[in-house]
């Protein structure tokens, strides 16, 4: 007997390129049966004829603070993904983690938690970790020698690899990630990395980023490509890493849908003579918190914000939409959300990001293909993670799922309100258990910490 069967499912089969009919049969929280599935379950779910995919798998998150002896946690961000059928995560990017990483996977193996959740470890983190909480310098070697060792420290406990952030620590040259990376004992990781500069020094800084993986021989994931190069490059810098690819090099790329980052104030992506690179003004920016929630900026508000209140989350409308497009298209970019949220204050990525793709960019626009976009944000990031049980609806799999219809769904999550749910998600299942009916939460604590230990060959 199944715990679990779901009646009239389509599902998107990757290899024929077809919708197939079917139901599927679910026990012990993997996928056992694919076809008629004759056997009776503890429970049913009528699909209706409508889509049951794989979990959706952001491969670019930013976790929340939770852990340092909390009894509970709340769950901002997790949460949000989960209502929009995303069931693993990644965090630790952009060179950031929100706390230890020992902290952060031990409450989830004690609590649990709405998702799944990877990890890397990251290099401004550990900046700070060592001593050198001056963006604006360079590590010195008894520093890096200090990050070689927490960084190694880290992987051995999980974490799947290593993430930067160059922008916001202009300080770090070259040599300094280089010789990171050169002193981490476990190769079998992968790299992540926000930019070090967007605009018109996106290409260069793409180029960075390659010959980062060239040099180090581990693989790069170029964090949310639209946010770098959608200022009229996009063109040539998928061209660029194409022909990495072509090359020989192991570099891939995310984007998120929206033609707006988001990021803190204070940070140095906001270093002056931004606007100027981004062709905007400062009214392009809009406060997400108190005493400014939903407040677009002046020049006069622009400085005291980030004056007073540099943690502050803004989003910047700087991008162009068609080039988001062109990116999200590309065979080489899988979906992500970039997801940052604070007491649902910040951008509506984190809550509307997969929902937006398959209802605007595929039924809408008819930019992409269903079956391609879902790819993109399922067996596509699982294949980079080595998550080699994830991302199929195929018997041994496991029973993460999204119910939808392709006919309803789209993303409600605004700027104005960035935690409004999508429609058209009927079910979210988690390791074989309902997470989600109905834009409704019914088990928060069905994820897990996935280490780096746990995962297969990457692709």
């Amino acid at each position: 007997m199944y715990d679990l069967k779901i009646m009239n499912a389509v599902v998107l089969d990757f290899e024929t390129e077809k919708e197939v009919s079917c139901n599927i049969g679910i026990g012990n929280g993997k996928i056992l049966c694919v076809g008629d599935c004759p056997e009776k379950a503890l429970n049913e779910i009528d699909a209706d004829d409508k889509i049951v995919a794989p979990g959706f798998i952001d491969i670019h998150m930013h976790e929340e603070t939770i852990g340092s002896g909390k009894d509970n946690a709340d769950y901002d961000i997790a949460d949000r993904m989960l209502l929009m059928g995303a069931t693993t995560c990644v965090g630790g990017n952009c060179g950031n983690n929100r706390q230890s990483l020992d902290d952060f996977f031990e409450f989830i193996d004690k609590k649990g938690a709405p998702v799944n959740y990877l990890s890397f470890i990251g290099h401004n983190y550990l900046r700070n970790v060592v001593g050198n909480d001056d963006r604006y310098r360079k590590s010195t070697p008894e520093e890096i020698k200090k990050m070689r060792q927490l960084a190694n420290e880290a992987i051995n406990n999980g974490a799947i690899g290593v993430s930067f952030g160059l922008e916001y620590s202009p300080g770090t040259d070259f040599d300094e990630v280089a010789r990171l990376c050169e002193g981490i004992e476990n190769k079998d990781i992968l790299l992540s990395a926000h930019y070090r500069k967007d605009a018109k020094y996106g290409i260069e800084s793409i180029k960075e980023m390659i010959d980062i993986s060239n040099v180090t021989g581990i693989p790069m994931q170029i964090s949310h490509l639209g946010s770098c190069t959608a200022y009229g490059m996009m063109k040539e810098s998928l061209e660029v890493i194409r022909s990495a690819i072509v090359q020989g090099a192991d570099v891939l790329a995310d984007c998120y849908p929206y033609d707006a980052f988001s990021t803190f104030i204070g940070s140095a992506v906001f270093d002056e003579g931004c606007f100027e690179l981004w062709n905007r003004s400062y009214d392009s920016i809009l406060l997400t918190e108190a005493p400014y929630a939903g407040v677009r900026c002046d020049k006069e508000l622009f400085y005291k914000v980030r004056q007073e209140h540099p943690d502050m989350i803004v989003v910047a409308f700087v991008m162009n939409d068609d080039e988001i497009i062109e990116a999200i298209k590309a065979p080489f970019v899988m979906i992500a959300s970039d997801g940052l949220l604070r007491t649902g204050n910040g951008h509506p990525r984190a809550s509307g990001t997969f929902p937006r793709v398959l209802g605007r960019y595929v039924r809408d626009l008819k930019s992409i293909s269903l079956m391609d976009a879902v790819r993109k944000m399922t067996l596509f990031p699982a294949q980079r993670l080595g998550l080699t049980n994830k991302g199929q609806v195929k018997v041994g799999f496991d029973a993460d799922l999204v119910i939808f219809d392709k006919n309803r769904i789209i993303d409600g999550a605004t700027f104005e309100n960035p935690v409004l749910p999508p429609k058209g998600i009927e079910y979210v299942i988690l390791n074989g258990k309902i997470a989600v009916k109905g834009n409704k939460i019914i088990q928060d604590r069905l994820g897990k910490v996935i280490r780096n230990c746990e995962l297969g060959t990457r692709e």
